[in-house]
């Protein structure tokens, strides 16, 4: 078998060709990553046709090969984004950009890949997108500045829509990468950013930071904001996000008590805790993403949570057992099964935490991750339906119960799909992706329900756990693996059939697993159980 990569110089004089292996390598339902010069390429084969594309995920740059192939689609193994194999194109998130494609000939038993000069060296490509027409008397409204907002702003001009966008947001940032603020406090804002100033000025879309709105009329289709000006809309996007639960107990006003939802809190997060004590009060998962990337920078760590292990009710007690070893392998100390009574200060600074116990805790940093609250306060009159979470309730369409006015992103509950359209509120990354381009979509009414599969993942100690699924309700997991080493495979059942499944170490388990329930299979309780584990890719 001959495997050589070899590079020639294709006829075309702005094309590199390599020759990058032979027909009989590749089977269906087969990829490879193969090199034309000092490109990487993921060259696939489905239904007898060779196709190739761009090698690395365009969200954190993840190799596909490592991935999962269903169908024509590839999933990243990382953190679940889907690209389509023929086009290059995305079909499901977290990340922005498709894949570059390239040419695929076939010549006497060889597959020959070409690429253009001038994409030599691109790992992704951003869709095509209109801009604005002043003549267009339409103005679309979108209030939040996170990632739904702007792939609904994206979608719309990717769908050649030319009114006016205006995307609102009362943080001092353009949109940026949220889940960094836990895993890495210290990155500085303009690494951070999802797309760059002038793409907003490219595609003509307004953005107005630092501008909160308070109330929404519907029947007049205008905005008030808090500095007293107003926007009239002809559609309006609800994407506010959620805000973290603030702490009830006394002293928690003090200075040196932080919430974590801005960059400037994650700077001045960071910055306090240098060579001090800081106090982690909540075993979620921004709870201890802080206290993991606090453990080598603070002087010490205590976490404080209300139940016996972290993540007992989600990921279950042996996975949250495992994560706790992890960290207190790092130094951070854990208080569990406790509650914070009081934090005590002196001269208007955090002093010292009290537990329910007696325990007293140093402290000259407190960090608080306790739950967080949809952000629909501002909806107060307007009649726009909202849950008993004060989450605003949307169906399959994005769609709200006022006319043209929809939701998207963690403010919202929603029917999803792998659930029998159950009603659910999901602070996933994600999803609030999906939702903004099937909100887009709807506007322009090109009606797409959504269908996409809840995936998250969260950094402890420099390991990742991956999740799929919605694992709510489940009577029973089974672990392929051993938790104790660190390496397995959860699957949540419930109803004798997988409702979801977490690893570590494990790839691509978790990116088949959700690409298997997106494409509507049912893994059952007895396949889960098998011992062969072919169908996972492994």
């Amino acid at each position: 078998m001959n495997t050589h990569q070899g590079v020639g110089q294709s006829q075309e004089q702005d094309e590199v060709t390599g020759l990058v292996c032979q027909e009989s390598d590749l089977h269906d339902g087969q990829m490879k990553e193969v090199t034309v010069e000092d490109q990487k390429v993921l060259l696939v084969r489905t239904n007898g046709q060779y196709s190739a594309v761009g090698s690395r995920c365009s969200h954190y740059n993840a190799p596909l090969i490592k991935g999962t192939l269903v169908g024509e689609s590839v999933r990243c193994p990382f953190h679940g984004a889907c690209f389509n194999v023929r086009t290059g194109d995305i079909e499901e998130y977290p990340g922005l950009d498709c894949l570059p494609t390239y040419k695929v000939n076939l010549q006497d038993g060889n597959v020959y890949v070409s690429i253009n000069k001038k994409s030599m060296k691109l790992t992704k490509r951003v869709r095509e997108m209109c801009t604005v027409q002043p003549d267009v008397k339409h103005t679309i409204l979108l209030v939040g500045g996170g990632p739904a907002s702007l792939v609904c702003a994206e979608t719309l001009r990717q769908n050649c829509y030319q009114g006016r966008i205006i995307m609102v947001t009362k943080d001092s940032l353009l949109p940026f990468d949220k889940p960094k603020l836990s895993k890495a406090m210290n990155v500085e804002s303009s690494s951070m950013l999802l797309r760059p100033h002038d793409f907003y000025q490219q595609h003509g879309i307004e953005m107005w930071t630092r501008k909160e709105v308070v109330s929404v009329n519907p029947a007049k289709k205008f905005v008030k904001m808090s500095d007293g000006t107003s926007e009239r809309y002809d559609q309006l996007l609800l994407s506010t996000g959620c805000r973290a639960c603030p702490l009830r107990c006394p002293g928690s006003d003090l200075k040196g008590v932080y919430l974590l939802q801005s960059y400037e809190d994650a700077k001045g997060i960071h910055t306090s805790s240098l060579g001090h004590r800081a106090v982690v009060i909540g075993a979620s998962f921004i709870g201890m993403e802080a206290a993991s990337y606090l453990s080598d920078k603070a002087a010490s760590v205590a976490l404080v949570g209300p139940t016996k292990y972290p993540f007992e009710k989600s990921l279950g007690p042996a996975i949250g057992k495992m994560t706790m070893e992890m960290l207190e392998e790092n130094n951070v100390k854990f208080f569990m099964d406790k509650k914070v009574t009081e934090i005590r200060g002196e001269n208007g600074k955090v002093k010292e935490v009290v537990l329910n116990d007696g325990t007293v805790l140093a402290a000259d940093v407190v960090i608080a991750g306790i739950g967080a609250i949809p952000n629909s306060d501002f909806l107060a009159g307007s009649d726009v339906a909202v849950d008993s979470r004060k989450a605003v309730i949307v169906d399959k369409f994005m769609r709200t119960n006022k006319a043209d006015i929809f939701g998207a992103g963690d403010v919202t509950s929603f029917p999803l799909s792998i659930r029998g359209d159950q009603r659910v509120n999901i602070g996933h990354w994600q999803m609030s992706h999906a939702h903004g381009r099937i909100a887009a979509l709807s506007m322009l009414n090109k009606p797409t329900p959504i269908e996409s599969v809840p995936f998250f993942w969260s950094m402890f100690a420099g390991k990742s756990i991956r999740y799929a699924g919605y694992g709510e309700g489940y009577t029973e997991i089974i672990f392929k693996g051993k938790v104790e080493e660190r390496k397995f495979l959860a699957f949540y059942i419930k109803d004798e059939v997988v409702v979801a499944a977490a690893s570590l170490m494990f790839d691509p388990a978790v990116a088949h697993v959700a690409e298997l329930m997106a494409k509507g299979n049912v893994i059952t309780k007895a396949k889960a159980q098998a011992e062969d584990l072919s169908w996972l890719q492994m």
